[in-house]
């Protein structure tokens, strides 16, 4: 009990402390420290990748998944910290509201203190993110040299087989990456079938929408100029602010789906 009591003790103080008054100390420091990682993989990339091709794509993916999750956790906290902070709240504003035990009679506040804590990092979803970029590595490591053997660029043609790869990798891959993204978070999350369905229904076609917007241009330039040792790396970095993207999508629909009280987010149902 006295562990548990000075382990909370212990985050709460850590997750108090802000460089600049704004970011979170812990939030920088896994930031820098997988910064260091993917810099040592980056110095080190092409040995690597000539002794275990597969497994240096799953580790890099992984490390790349992390940074896009901890700078989108970042992010809403920065976003939580500039609402918090005096004339900035309204009652109409979810973040600004503070939640308290419906058992209570004394209700002295509305609003949360700008000085609290906020959300703490969230270590359980950076461990979804890394895992599912270390996971869909060899898929998509197969899929690019599928690609490449399928529409191969030559001297004299380039520019046209890079096209196709684009076309059919946004026809094909592109709809089904994105669909299984969130089916995947959503069961990792300990979601059923109802919270997979109705986040695919909230969030498949926006999400699609803003694939089209985006990656057929960067795979333009990955297929046409990156070899493919390099192409999962090249779209993991680009892709930085893509997951990103990703993550604050799926734990803002989290979110609504809490509000629906949808399992798991329900509080009346408990899982066994």
């Amino acid at each position: 009990m006295s562990w548990e009591l000075t382990r909370r003790r212990l985050v709460r103080s850590i997750n108090s402390k802000y460089l600049f008054d704004r970011i979170p100390i812990l939030h920088a420091v896994i930031f820098l420290i997988e910064m260091a990682i993917i810099a040592r993989l980056a110095s080190r990339y092409n040995a690597y990748f000539d002794r275990r091709p597969v497994l240096t794509m799953m580790v890099t993916n992984a490390v790349l998944g992390g940074i896009a999750d901890t700078v989108a956790q970042t992010i809403t906290i920065v976003k939580q910290r500039a609402n918090r902070k005096p004339g900035t709240g309204s009652r109409d504003d979810p973040i600004s509201i503070e939640i308290q035990d419906m058992s209570t009679k004394d209700s002295r506040t509305m609003f949360a203190d700008p000085r609290s804590p906020a959300t703490p990092f969230d270590f359980e979803r950076l461990t979804r993110f890394m895992a599912y970029g270390f996971a869909m590595a060899p898929i998509t490591f197969k899929w690019f040299g599928l690609l490449s053997r399928a529409f191969p660029i030559t001297k004299t043609s380039a520019f046209a087989p890079a096209l196709k790869r684009v076309a059919v990798d946004q026809v094909v891959f592109a709809p089904i990456s994105v669909g299984l993204f969130f089916s995947i978070m959503t069961v990792a999350e300990g979601g059923g079938r109802r919270a997979v369905a109705l986040k695919l229904k909230d969030m498949y076609l926006p999400t699609l929408k803003a694939n089209y917007a985006v990656w057929p241009a960067v795979q333009i330039i990955n297929f046409r100029l990156m070899p493919v040792q390099y192409q999962l790396p090249f779209v993991s970095t680009i892709g930085i602010a893509w997951t990103a993207y990703l993550s604050l999508s799926n734990a803002s629909e989290d979110e609504s789906l809490e509000h629906q009280n949808v399992a798991p987010y329900s509080p009346n149902i408990r899982l066994e």
